[in-house]
């Protein structure tokens, strides 16, 4: 058998790298093509993870003291807005907002599960249903996406269901109650990234969310710097206080000395 020439070689090689070409320009294109659709995806800058970082270190009820205490305001949710299970995190506001209709359209919530799909690691997914404390406004096949994006967790202005497969994840969900209805075919979709109020607290794209055992805080994304360095303040002298007070047998003594209750 005779062997191909040099030339039959080269051509054969220069056909593959063309091809590969094509391939990668055909990739960079799609690639470009998908970020265009998803504004929301951005790499968060080092300032931003390390603020992160901070709220998820920091106790939420110190969050909630020491937004009080700059700007004079309650940031923090009711006693209804509770967790599927003990969770702890901290996240930048996706916000969303379903009206309240009644409609055979089955695009009604096309823009709900766009907000997801484009959503940026980091997200806490807050969801205001209108009148919709009996209604879930999430459940296992949004937060498995969620959880796939990376997002921190979902905050719920209504009830979420398919929670034990939530659990199974381990995809945090604080929510008004849980319930097995649906949003289908009773809600539309109202807006992205827009101002609402959950559970009577107002939330803006982009401010932090905070959550653990005590509850859920938003903190303006404006004084979240300043918020946070309040609270490490206040949760350092807490915590040193523990062993003052055991030792003294007094907490009195205990708030005179590091004037914090």
């Amino acid at each position: 058998m005779s062997k191909p020439s040099r030339s039959g070689r080269f051509s054969q090689t220069s056909i593959t790298l063309g091809i590969i070409g094509l391939l990668y320009a055909a990739l960079s294109v799609g690639v470009s093509r998908s970020a265009a659709r998803s504004p929301n995806v951005a790499a968060a800058s080092p300032d931003e993870l390390a603020l992160l970082d901070g709220y998820r270190h920091v106790e939420v009820a110190s969050a909630s003291d020491a937004l009080e205490r700059i700007t004079g305001k309650r940031g923090y949710m009711s006693h209804r807005m509770r967790p599927l299970f003990a969770s702890k995190f901290a996240g930048v506001a996706l916000t969303v907002q379903l009206k309240k209709e009644e409609n055979q359209d089955p695009d009604a919530l096309n823009g709900m599960l766009a907000a997801i799909d484009q959503g940026a690691p980091n997200s806490v997914y807050v969801l205001v249903l209108e009148n919709g404390i009996d209604i879930a406004g999430i459940g296992g096949l949004m937060g498995t996406a969620m959880a796939a994006r990376n997002f921190s967790g979902a905050v719920i202005d209504g009830g979420v269901r398919d929670v034990a497969y939530l659990q199974k994840i381990g995809f945090p969900v604080f929510a008004l109650g849980i319930v097995p209805s649906t949003s289908v075919n009773h809600y539309r979709f109202a807006g992205v990234n827009v101002p609402v109020v959950c559970d009577g607290v107002p939330v803006n794209a982009g401010d932090i969310v905070a959550a653990d055992a005590d509850g859920v805080v938003v903190v303006p994304r404006a004084k979240a710097s300043e918020v946070l360095a309040t609270a490490q303040e206040m949760d350092y002298k807490e915590h040193s206080m523990y062993g003052y007070i055991e030792k003294l047998k007094s907490i009195e003594e205990a708030v005179k000395k590091f004037g914090r209750l």
